[in-house]
This record gives C-alpha cells, sequence and structure tokens, in this order.
C-alpha cells in the first residue's frame, strides 16, 4: 500500500510538474507497476482492451465520418449564425448544446463529436481552440449528471443500491432506485452554473494557446510578402440595377483594376472558380479577393451590394476547406507551351491563378495570355479537395502543404445512418457500450465514408495511450486496499459532525479519488461505505449513495477525466491551465451539488 501511495504521489508530482509529456508520464507509471508486480504482468496491458478506451477510439472515428460529410460544418455554420463570433455568446450555445448531448449519451462521446464543430467554429471566427474546447469538454461532464444515464457512475449506481439492499441490518428500509430523470434538477443546477462560470470568469481562467496547426494569417502573409499578392475576401451581391448582371465572370474581370472573382453562387448552387462564361445574375452573390480600396471601387462602378463578412461562401471559403497554394509547372509537364487561357484552368481544373512567378519576377497582369514554361510557378486559389485531385495529375508539382482531408457529402446518408444504429444501441440495448460505438465506426468504414487510413488517423493516440496507462494505477489503489484506507482515516479523523458535513466529506472524497483512478472504480469503492455512514449518522443511504455517483463526475482539476484527456492535444492545453480553470469549476460543483441535493431530496 505505502508503495502505491508513493507512485501515486510520483504521478501526481509528473503531472503538476510536466517535467515529461502527460501521456508519457502515464506511459512511465505503467511500466513502473508492471516491473515492481504491484499488477500482475498478465493485467499490465488490459487497459488498452478496457471498454472506455475501445469506446474513445470508435466515437473518435464516428466523429470524422460525420465531419467528413459535413454535418459538423453545418452544425457549426447554425450555431454562428445563431451566436455569431463574439465569445461570450458562442459558448453557452457550444456548452449548452453539447451539455444536452451528453445526458443521453456518454460524455467523452458528446465532446468527441463535437470536438470537429468547435475546430471548425474556432478556424471561422478565429477564437483560440484554447477558449472553447475547455468550457465544452467541462459541460459535457455537467451533462452527464442531468440523467440517470449520462455517465458510467450513474448507469452502475441502481445495481450497486440493489446490491447494498442485501446487505442491510434488519430494521433498515431497503433503498428504492432512481428513475431516469430523478436527479435532472440537479444536473440542470450544475449544467448551467457550468456555462455560468465560463461566461463570467472565462477571460480570468480561459487559457489563450497558439495552434500548432497551420495559421491562416501567417500563409496570408507569406504570400503577399513573397509575390506581392495582398488583399481580403469580400461577398458583393448583384442586385437588378447592376451593371455586370446578365454579363459573363470573364466580360467583369476584364474591367481595369476589377478584383479576383474567386466563386459564384447563382441560386443554390455555389462555385469556386467559376469559368469565364459563366454568367452573373441579378441575385447571384460574388466572391471577390482584392485590396479594400479597389472592390470598393468595383462595387460603386458596378452598383453591387457589398458585404465584408462572409455569408454564402462562409463554409466553402473557410481556411480548412479551400485557400491559396503553389503548384510548379514540371519539365516534363504537357502544358509546356501552352496559354493559361488555353488550357482553361478553371473549367478544367477548377484553379483560380493569381499570379505566375517565373525566375525573379511574378507577373499578375494579362495571365490568360501567358505560355507557360518549365519552372513557372502558379499561385492559385482552390478548394482543397480540388487540389488533392490534381495532385495525381504529373502535369503539376504542388509546393504548398494543405488540409489533406476528401469530403464526401454525397456519403451524408450513410454517416447519419450509422450514427443513428450506433446511438441506439447504446441507449436502447444492453450491448457493452463498446460494441455498440464500434457497429457504428465500422459501418462508417465499411460504407466507404472514411477509408481504413483515415479511421486511423482520426485517432488521438496520446488520448488512448494516456488512459489506457492510468488504469493499472487505479487497478492498484484498490486492490491494495489504499483507497479503503484513505477513504476509513479521512472519515476517522471527522468523529461527530452534522450529517451535511459527513455528505460534504463523502463528495469531496468521491471527487479526489476520481481524480487519480476511474470513475466506476470511485463509485464502486465508495458506495457502500457512504451507505453504511449514512445509516450510522441517520440519514437517507440512497441519497448518500447518489452524492458519490455525482461527485464522481467532479473531474476538471488535472486531465484525468477522458474528457478532459480528449481535448489536451487539440488544444494545447497543460495540467496547469486544467488547474487554473478547474479549481473554481471544482469548488463551484461541490457547492451547487450539495445545495440542490438537500433542496430536492
Amino acid at each position: 500500500m505505502w508503495v502505491v501511495l508513493t507512485i501515486l504521489a510520483f504521478t501526481i508530482y509528473l503531472f503538476v510538474s510536466e517535467v515529461v509529456r502527460v501521456d508519457v508520464a502515464a506511459i512511465l507509471v505503467m511500466v513502473i507497476l508492471g516491473v515492481i508486480g504491484i499488477v500482475p504482468s498478465t493485467e499490465i496491458f488490459d487497459g488498452f482492451a478496457s471498454n472506455a478506451v475501445i469506446s474513445i477510439i470508435a466515437v473518435m472515428i464516428i466523429g470524422a465520418g460525420l465531419d467528413r460529410t459535413g454535418v459538423m460544418s453545418q452544425l457549426a455554420g447554425y450555431i454562428l449564425k445563431i451566436g455569431g463570433s463574439t465569445e461570450k455568446r458562442i459558448i453557452p450555445i457550444i456548452a449548452g448544446t453539447v451539455g444536452f448531448i451528453s445526458s443521453f449519451m456518454q460524455n467523452v462521446g458528446a465532446a468527441a463529436l463535437f470536438l470537429p464543430v468547435v475546430s471548425r467554429i474556432s478556424t471561422r471566427t478565429g477564437l483560440p481552440l484554447s477558449r472553447l474546447l475547455m468550457p465544452m469538454g467541462f459541460c459535457a461532464i455537467l451533462g452527464g449528471t442531468v440523467t440517470m444515464i449520462g455517465s458510467s457512475p450513474l448507469i452502475l449506481l441502481n445495481d450497486l443500491i440493489l446490491t447494498s439492499n442485501q446487505s442491510l441490518p434488519q430494521g433498515v428500509a431497503r433503498m428504492s432506485t432512481f428513475q431516469l430523470f430523478d436527479v435532472t434538477l440537479v444536473g440542470v443546477a450544475l449544467l448551467v452554473s457550468g456555462i455560468l462560470y465560463f461566461v463570467l470568469a472565462g477571460p480570468l481562467v480561459l487559457p489563450v494557446v497558439k495552434a500548432a496547426k497551420a495559421d491562416p494569417e501567417a500563409t496570408t502573409r507569406y504570400f503577399k510578402e513573397i509575390y506581392g499578392l495582398e488583399g481580403d475576401i469580400y461577398e458583393a451581391r448583384v442586385p437588378l440595377e447592376s451593371t455586370i448582371a446578365a454579363v459573363s465572370v470573364e466580360e467583369a474581370e476584364a474591367q481595369d483594376g476589377a478584383p479576383f472573382i474567386l466563386g459564384i453562387r447563382n441560386v443554390n448552387e455555389v462555385r469556386l472558380a467559376p469559368p469565364r462564361d459563366d454568367m452573373i445574375w441579378t441575385g447571384s452573390v460574388l466572391a471577390l479577393m482584392g485590396e479594400e480600396k479597389q472592390v470598393k471601387e468595383f462595387r460603386r462602378r458596378n452598383k453591387l451590394e457589398l458585404n465584408k463578412d462572409l455569408n454564402a461562401f462562409v463554409e466553402t471559403l473557410n481556411p480548412s476547406r479551400a485557400g491559396i497554394s503553389e503548384i510548379v509547372i514540371p519539365p516534363g509537364s504537357e502544358l509546356i507551351g501552352e496559354s493559361i487561357g488555353t488550357i482553361r484552368m478553371r473549367h478544367r481544373y477548377r484553379l483560380n491563378v493569381l499570379a505566375v512567378h517565373r525566375g525573379e519576377e511574378t507577373l499578375r497582369e494579362n495571365l490568360r495570355t501567358l505560355v507557360l514554361r518549365a519552372g513557372d510557378t502558379l499561385i492559385v486559389h482552390s478548394a482543397w479537395d480540388d487540389l488533392h485531385t490534381l495532385s495525381t495529375d504529373r502535369n503539376f508539382v504542388i509546393v504548398t502543404d494543405y488540409p489533406h482531408e476528401i469530403h464526401r457529402p454525397h456519403k451524408l446518408f450513410h454517416a447519419v445512418l450509422f450514427f443513428a444504429i450506433a446511438l441506439s444501441l447504446v441507449l436502447f440495448t444492453d450491448l457493452r457500450l463498446s460494441i455498440a460505438l464500434l457497429v457504428g465506426a465500422v459501418g462508417m468504414i465499411l460504407s466507404g465514408v472514411l477509408t481504413i487510413d483515415e479511421a486511423y488517423r482520426a485517432v488521438s493516440w496520446q488520448t488512448v495511450f494516456l488512459l489506457a496507462s492510468l488504469i493499472p494505477l487505479g487497478v492498484a489503489v484498490e486492490t491494495t486496499g489504499t483507497a479503503a484506507w484513505i477513504a476509513q482515516e479521512t472519515l476517522a479523523v471527522m468523529g461527530d459532525v452534522p450529517t451535511w458535513v459527513l455528505q460534504a466529506v463523502i463528495a469531496v472524497l468521491a471527487t479526489v479519488f476520481t481524480l487519480v483512478m476511474s470513475n466506476v472504480g470511485a463509485t464502486v469503492l465508495l458506495v457502500p461505505l457512504a451507505v453504511n455512514i449514512a445509516i450510522g449518522a441517520g440519514a437517507n443511504p440512497a441519497i448518500f449513495a447518489l452524492t458519490v455517483a455525482l461527485a464522481t463526475s467532479n473531474s476538471f482539476l488535472i486531465p484525468t477525466h477522458q474528457v478532459n484527456a480528449l481535448l489536451m492535444g487539440p488544444a494545447g492545453y497543460r495540467v496547469a491551465d486544467f488547474m487554473r480553470a478547474g479549481g473554481g469549476m471544482t469548488v463551484l460543483f461541490l457547492v451547487v451539488m450539495l445545495i440542490m441535493l438537500n433542496v430536492v431530496f
């Protein structure tokens, strides 16, 4: 037991000090437990086959499948339409939505499914991902307290109550089990308090972490400095009185000082790099790229309605879907000697050529008549999907690194179908959670929503190794009697105190235990103890048991909870970030939970 306590202290030190990355620290602790022999060598790697870890892998694949078909982008667009682009409006909408979803499915599943949604919102609004993911993750955990199927401890609670009833002393009334919505008032209060916490205290406690992924602004600066390409993207609507209504894209771009027309929307059809013979009609919306003065002059001359914010093209032109890139014409290209106009770059390859770099000169005028030479670098704007298609064409060499995701909106039905099947199996059958979710994940792969390689890439292996490596530590804490000893010693010190104090102590114990072991393990260990303490104090044992099951969701201080571990990599969080934001949330959770339990019950 003392060896386990030492390893436990060492683990906490590694997490707090960040001497090594948290997943490396978890693997190190797992290896130490295996070498010492506290956990049998035949069981040391059981965490990798655990229900929780397999469930996380499956739900990441399901989330990637939904994202690949555009479902998450549409949801992100809907949230942005309601919440705008301000942090104080977006956070409550994201947190409330994921909290509601989390009340009917495992919170880690809800968090994983919302991860790509929040990522797209961050990309579109420019808000740091680190300012959005923590509120989403914390409220996913809080949402698990709204119903009796929202988290594993609450699902397990009724079984533990029935087991405890068998060993209750004579004369003590048997405990009743809880119904689906018995805990809803408490859970809703916790969820609302969490949302308010981030709305009011978010600016102080949320970190600002620079994402490791490509920075669209840095990309813009690069093309400005190297090729002299300047300007932003604007939307312009063509009213009835416009002078370019019923003219072709080529005629509109032929005007002196005209900006680039990157895209056009006619009715509900959006096209990037529209062919020059495409017609512009009344009601068309144009995506224009150029300097502000240039675009405003074009608007004035042609009587257009200008909008700096993207609406019609908000999804099509967001940096995860389209952007500027460099393409080199290799010596063996069949296009050498052909002019850009003859090749019909827009019609044939869906590329909007912005400039051509040749030698030490960047050419931006009369590009249609420019004859291509070996070594020419084309600066183009395109959808990433179209650029990916071009990567197999030997006439071009793509220089720019770009998102290699292939979107498959035609697979929307299959993605939604297998997500619905997985969710139905979770809610309405007795199938193990991991198996139910794997049905959806495998369905995504077999139906072609994702390839198997894309499925592998969708998994955050840092999260998988972190959780799987910590599970043996939880086993060691339980099997050596360390957890029981800590609980008994703590309660012995308390002595004769009021009932609500005992309830608060149990809640704090459950909170501490769930930080260093699985919430299920903490629930199994503490529910029998809480029941016995309640009987001795003349309190309601069922409410004390419920206190344990709820308090094991109070896991915000360090990233040991599955949801928190899931968010560390994408947001670039450190343990210190969780301690700063999670400290206040932990205290708030305990206060609100204890008040609501005593008011409701």
